[in-house]
């Protein structure tokens, strides 16, 4: 039996996924952005979760044209990667959802690896129901053209192999950045709550809020159902989406709780006033 609407709505709900996301509506959400437990990760605080359930619960509840981010890595179990990261893929993709880009979080290394290269990502999968309703790409990514080369003649090869000289008469300053993410994280860098390093694996904030961007508008309702330290959920709120966290674990909700609670009556009202448009250009302008 379906919940009112209202129930469901900037709400952090401590109970487990499987169960909750059976009594939301379908086609209610239109962006999932959630880092899931994976692997030795998976007894989570004694907890374990139906990823098959979820997985298709989400595909229910996703709006047409919604997007469900999967942040997910491999461990290296007795000298052998699981894979489980490419399993989950291709198990969204069996049960309907598109695989709408497979994405790269680079990371800073933790631990050293003496007989392979150090691991520095994850994947960021992005699911989407049908084809994406929305999508806002950010554009920082610095152009070597500048002023000076307006008027260049590039070329662009034909489907024959012939060369067809073109002329660029406005070059850009930036363009649209790439599906490798270079983000820092660790100790005050993924964020300078301190509440939040009670949690073992915080998702930096930057990451979040770039996706939140690029995946959904304002009002929308943003899902994380492996909620963790609330990083999503305070990102959706900073751009004022609406959101909806669900957490298994008693302890990561009072983090959770505290988290937003801290951020209520001064950084949310300071940054969620700032337009979309004019962070975008924030965001350009670190990269000049």
């Amino acid at each position: 039996m379906w919940l009112s609407k209202e129930v469901f709505m900037n709400e952090i709900i401590c109970a487990d996924s499987a169960q909750i996301l059976k009594s939301l509506p379908d086609n209610y959400v239109d962006l999932t952005l959630t880092s899931p437990p994976y692997d030795d990760l998976r007894d989570y605080r004694g907890y374990t979760f139906d990823l098959r359930t979820i997985s298709r619960e989400l595909l229910r509840i996703t709006k047409e044209g919604g997007v469900v981010v999967w942040v997910i890595g491999d461990s290296t179990m007795e000298g052998n990667e699981t894979g489980t990261s490419f399993k989950q893929a291709l198990a969204f993709k069996d049960i309907g959802f598109n695989l709408h880009d497979t994405m790269i979080y680079e990371k800073t290394p933790r631990f050293p690896d003496q007989m392979r290269y150090s691991q520095a990502f994850e994947y960021m999968f992005v699911f989407s129901k049908g084809k994406p309703k929305t999508i806002n790409l950010i554009k920082d990514h610095k152009n070597k053209l500048d002023s000076h080369n307006s008027g260049t003649r590039i070329s662009d090869r034909k489907r024959d192999g012939t060369l067809a000289g073109k002329i660029r008469t406005e070059p850009r300053a930036f363009s649209t950045r790439w599906n490798v993410w270079k983000i820092s994280n660790g100790f005050m860098k993924s964020t300078t709550d301190l509440i939040a390093y009670e949690h073992p694996a915080i998702m930096p904030e930057s990451l979040a809020r770039d996706h939140i961007i690029s995946w959904s508008n304002e009002g929308d309702l943003v899902l994380d159902p492996f909620a963790g330290s609330g990083t999503t959920l305070k990102m959706a709120k900073l751009r004022r989406r609406n959101y909806l966290g669900i957490e298994i674990s008693p302890k990561y909700c009072e983090i959770i709780k505290k988290r937003l609670k801290i951020h209520d009556n001064h950084t949310l009202e300071l940054f969620s006033g700032v337009p979309e448009s004019l962070l975008i250009n924030k965001l350009n302008n670190l990269h000049e």
